[in-house]
């Protein structure tokens, strides 16, 4: 009898790594933006794209805010094409990092999402800035 995870066959190992490889171009998780920062590498611009509200309620240290419906070219002329964007919403609920992603893709600029957003970086146990003491479900809140 084949298990449940074994009744669809796992995919080559050279096109398993061709999948994984490329899902890293696209995507970056709350730890490695957490340890640039501590290391002071921050080569990239965290974005929260979430609406204001939430942002103030808490957010990645460092965020600046851009609601994904602001993210125009406009808003960007400031940063060269060159400049690296990591963008985060609420969490994985909420697609609206996917959204700012696409945006910022077709105004040419590279970008990548942090995975798990507020709701990961709030597992991975780390605090946020401008925060009081509310339950997560208030600070999460997503507004995009």
């Amino acid at each position: 009898m084949t298990s449940f995870v074994r009744e669809i066959p796992a995919a080559p190992s050279a096109i398993a790594l061709m999948h994984f490889s490329n899902r890293l171009t696209f995507e970056t998780d709350c730890s490695d933006v957490f340890s640039s920062q501590q290391a002071g590498d921050v080569d990239f611009v965290l974005v929260d794209v979430r609406g204001p509200m939430a942002f103030d309620r808490g957010h990645v240290p460092g965020a600046i805010n851009i609601p994904g419906r602001l993210l125009t070219a406009d808003a960007l002329a400031a940063w060269p094409k060159s400049t690296l964007f990591v963008v985060y919403c609420a969490g994985p609920h909420c697609n609206g990092a996917n959204k700012a992603a696409v945006k910022l893709a077709a105004l040419d600029y590279p970008v990548k999402e942090m995975i798990g957003g507020v709701t990961g970086w709030l597992d991975e146990g780390f605090e946020l800035s401008g925060a009081v003491q509310r339950s997560v479900n208030t600070v999460i809140g997503c507004e995009c």
